[in-house]
């Protein structure tokens, strides 16, 4: 990452309760239990805990691949918000995923994702969704268009 892209300006524990705030105020990641494991300035790593409500083959055991979409997503976009220099609101623009293998019943399922490069308009990201690390169930990469609106999660319940 070029030094004119993106610089840390803020205390490690605001991009901590960022990623938290993130996580409780997605419907569907309350749902599932989405977990902040580490957040830090451009990076995260989120946990969905197992469930058997995750499985999509459940005679083989296997995760849905749309649960592995959902959260490398989810730990793309927070990646971008622990990058801003202030809070603003940011939408998918592009999400290229690529399956390498299934995720098995039993384990949970991490996601690993990476701002490395923000321009005025435009956050690029790289993510993994993984069970175990060295041996990736999905890679990604993935733009987000910054500033669609002037508000955020950060903003809810709140003035702005």
């Amino acid at each position: 990452m070029g030094s004119d892209d993106i610089q840390p300006s803020k205390d490690p524990r605001y991009y901590r309760d960022v990623a938290e705030r993130f996580v409780h105020a997605i419907p569907h990641g309350r749902d599932l239990n989405v977990q902040v494991e580490e957040a830090g300035y451009a990076e995260v790593i989120l946990r969905m805990p197992y469930q058997e409500c995750l499985l999509g083959d459940v005679d083989r055991g296997l995760i849905h691949g749309g649960v592995l979409d959902s959260l490398i997503d989810s730990a793309s976009g927070l990646a971008v918000f622990c990058a801003l220099p202030a809070m603003q609101a940011v939408a998918t623009l592009d999400l290229r995923i690529d399956n390498m293998r299934p995720g098995l019943a039993g384990q949970d399922i991490f996601a690993w994702a990476q701002c490395y490069r923000m321009t005025s308009q435009i956050a690029f990201v790289r993510a993994e969704a993984y069970q175990q690390r060295d041996k990736p169930l999905a890679t990604s990469s993935s733009a987000f268009m910054r500033a669609s609106s002037n508000q955020s999660f950060m903003d809810k319940g709140r003035a702005v």
